[in-house]
């Protein structure tokens, strides 16, 4: 039986539904308004304290101001007050650099190093061809000086940053090599960097990956037509002590080993999830192994990660570095930039290894002196390499 109502009942009827719609926009309009006004309150007591911190010191300091180190400080301290481990400010100069260092350039003298358990800076590697080793530095050297300034009284960070300076430009270096101290004059210059090196190791390619720059991609997809031209009948991959790099680079590298499928989503504060990177048909079809340790992180754990997430390798070595988060750099509008935690990015599975790691399929460990020397240790020192060719064999009498 239908039922009718009246003309009244209807308009009643509108007429409650128009006023719940009201109150449901009104209570959320007024949330918008109500966070909007925070913010605005909020930003407008940071500004009126630099506006009052400004207004004291011009009236009463003592010296001159240098107004373009005051701007900086300024940045900068807006950027470490964040308390993100991973945000910072960068002026022109800084901004280049670091430019220049994602495309895989830079003006140095052609050395990879790290901090030895002295304090001072241990060269891992030579590049061949550059001024460090025209000047003869070799793999194992320490450097306790740059120019005038001993490494343990600068740091470490500020003194391999005074290795690097203007192209044509000269850097003293004292070196201590086999209880002996040398003087070594090194000319700067402009280098591609080297991200990928590798060899064959009997019957498997050893790839070695430092870094992922604008160059790795490309280097790498080399490497690997190489090692296959030399009869490589499986791959090793290195990413003991990389700390990542550029997500555009590697996943261009997973796209070349991976099958169809996503390789990288993001996850952004408010929890939406996106893929950003997917893979094409097109993929190496050969045993694979990753070797890593807890200084492999980012970009480098992502890399790890997508191999394991598609079976294509197993992972052998120490548990990751468990850095799962992406960082944006934003340039501002005097050539400057700042670069902050934008979002989470994740593996194929989907699952985010921040703060965890990543732990690996066959655990290895080196001695602390072995870690120490990783870039010195030979083939049958290294016990995370001998495992990965054994894992490897074993993949091929499976298959």
């Amino acid at each position: 039986m239908n039922k009718k109502i009246s003309l009244g009942a209807a308009i009643c009827f509108m007429a409650i539904a128009a006023a719940i719609t009201f109150t449901i926009t009104m209570t959320y309009a007024k949330n918008i308004f109500n966070t909007k006004i925070a913010n605005v309150d909020e930003r407008a007591q940071v500004y009126e304290k630099i506006s009052e911190i400004d207004q004291i010191v011009r009236n009463n300091y003592l010296n001159d101001i240098d107004e373009d180190e005051l701007i900086n400080a300024i940045a900068d301290g807006y950027m470490n007050g964040l308390e993100d481990d991973y945000a910072y400010y960068m002026d022109q100069e800084e901004y280049n650099e670091y430019k220049m260092e994602n495309a895989g350039e830079l003006i140095g003298i052609g050395v990879t190093v790290t901090l030895d358990e002295s304090g001072y800076i241990r060269i891992l590697e030579v590049n061949e061809g550059s001024p460090a080793e025209q000047a003869g530095l070799q793999a194992g050297d320490l450097i306790t000086k740059v120019g005038d300034v001993d490494v343990l009284t600068e740091g470490y960070q500020e003194s391999t940053g005074l290795i690097r300076g203007e192209e044509g430009t000269k850097v003293t270096l004292t070196i201590h090599r086999d209880q002996e101290e040398l003087v070594v004059e090194v000319t700067r210059k402009l280098m591609d960097t080297i991200t990928v090196t590798y060899r064959m190791i009997g019957e498997n390619g050893y790839i070695k990956i430092s870094k992922f720059d604008s160059n790795t991609p490309r280097d790498f997809k080399a490497a690997v037509e190489d090692l296959e031209a030399q009869g490589a009948t499986g791959l090793i991959f290195d990413v003991r002590d990389n700390p990542g790099g550029l997500l555009d680079s590697v996943a261009e590298v997973l796209d070349y080993l991976l099958p169809e499928g996503d390789i990288v989503s993001s996850t952004d504060s408010k929890g939406n999830t996106e893929v950003l990177y997917t893979s094409d048909a097109d993929f190496v079809d050969m045993p694979m192994v990753v070797i890593c340790n807890g200084e492999t992180a980012s970009a480098a754990e992502l890399f790890s990660a997508g191999l394991r997430d598609y079976q294509k390798a197993e992972l052998v070595g120490v548990n990751t570095f468990g850095k799962g988060i992406m960082q944006t750099s934003y340039s501002l509008a005097d050539g400057s930039a700042i670069n902050f935690t934008t979002h989470y990015y994740n593996p194929p599975s989907g699952v985010n290894f921040h703060g965890v790691g990543l732990k690996p399929d066959y655990e290895v460990q080196l001695t602390d002196e072995q870690a120490l020397r990783l870039g010195e240790l030979s083939d049958e020192e290294d016990a995370q390499l001998q495992k990965a060719i054994s894992v490897l064999d074993s993949q091929k009498s499976a298959s």
